[in-house]
């Protein structure tokens, strides 16, 4: 009987995992409502003020940013998708180690503030130096972290001033300030926590979309370059200057059948002035070889005289030997 009763008590046990349902987990308006996370819940009651931790790299897909991790909270839930809101951010505990070495100070502090919209924060700031400071020093830049994180605070929202510290103006911007003190090395705000939500409604100002231009096809582009191609012919055959009057048209036509019986006549002419060319450059030809002629016939002219010359000599010398024989 014991064993009947264990059966049909199995029998009748559910399967809680079948009842359950997947929720997409969204991030605030602030990071774009992204879909950050998904995760099983048997009723929508359950889900509320669950906290999911989230790289802000798995947001931005910027590889830089992984070393600060953010805590959203569930506040409420639409249909399959739940809603969430910023409650903290830290940074890792490897990249803090990194930033702190010996023989340096850090000066670190815990404020709370009161951002415009009602919604206290609790920030936590801490700062390097490259060598050990006084105490006095220590206490004056704490001071200036305070003044620079209320005036921050005091000007803007809860949305607008995390994400001024998540980007690390509020770093920078306390640098400046300490820098007049003593050169700190490096400021950062490691932790954020928020205490209470917001009880001011304040609607910033949105940015403005950028125009989506609408996809064409090829074909729809290129029946644009070619009717936008003839316009521009058609432009410029206007632009040009009509030399023929519009009144005369069968001027015109005769003028337009003169031009062929130019061009017969024209031929001949072509090659009449190729022929006269030719026996020009006949004629230059037999110039140039006359011209080369003309110094030979020189030389041989001086030459001749020489050889008379030689036979008169002879002779005078023959006379003038007969003259002393006789003598």
């Amino acid at each position: 009987m014991a064993k009947a009763r264990s059966r049909t008590a199995a029998r009748k046990v559910k399967d809680k995992w079948k009842a359950k349902k997947w929720y997409n987990v969204l991030a605030p308006e602030s990071f774009d409502n992204v879909t950050v996370a998904e995760t099983l819940a048997e009723n929508e009651s359950t889900l509320i003020k669950r906290v999911t931790e989230v790289s802000l790299q798995d947001i931005t897909n910027d590889f830089r940013k992984s070393h600060i991790k953010l805590f959203f909270e569930i506040y409420e839930i639409d249909g399959s998708n739940a809603k969430t809101r910023f409650i903290g951010h830290t940074l890792t505990s490897d990249y803090l180690r990194r930033m702190i070495r010996r023989k340096r100070s850090k000066v670190d502090g815990i404020y709370d503030v009161i951002t415009r919209d009602g919604a206290r924060v609790r920030i936590k700031p801490f700062a390097t130096t490259d060598r050990r400071i006084q105490n006095s020093q220590k206490r004056v830049i704490r001071d200036m972290m305070k003044k620079t994180i209320g005036k921050q605070a005091t000007t803007s929202t809860l949305s607008g001033f995390i994400k001024y510290i998540i980007d690390g103006k509020m770093g920078s911007e306390i640098y400046k300030s300490c820098k007049k003190i003593y050169p700190v090395k490096r400021v950062e705000i490691y932790k954020t926590h928020v205490i209470s939500q917001p009880t001011i409604i304040i609607e910033e100002p949105k940015k403005p979309e950028p125009e989506e231009k609408p996809v064409e096809d090829k074909e729809t582009t290129t029946e644009k370059q070619s009717e936008e191609q003839m316009e521009e012919e058609i432009i410029e055959s206007k632009e040009e200057p009509i030399d023929e009057p519009a009144d005369e048209p069968a001027e015109s036509i005769d003028e337009s059948e003169e031009p062929a019986d130019e061009e017969i006549k024209e031929e001949p002419v072509e090659e009449e002035l190729i022929e006269e060319e030719i026996d020009e450059s006949i004629k230059e030809e037999q110039e140039e070889i006359e011209e080369e002629k003309k110094p030979v016939e020189e030389e041989m002219n001086q030459e001749e005289p020489s050889s008379e010359d030689e036979t008169s000599t002879d002779e005078e010398s023959e006379e003038s030997s007969e003259e002393k024989k006789k003598e």
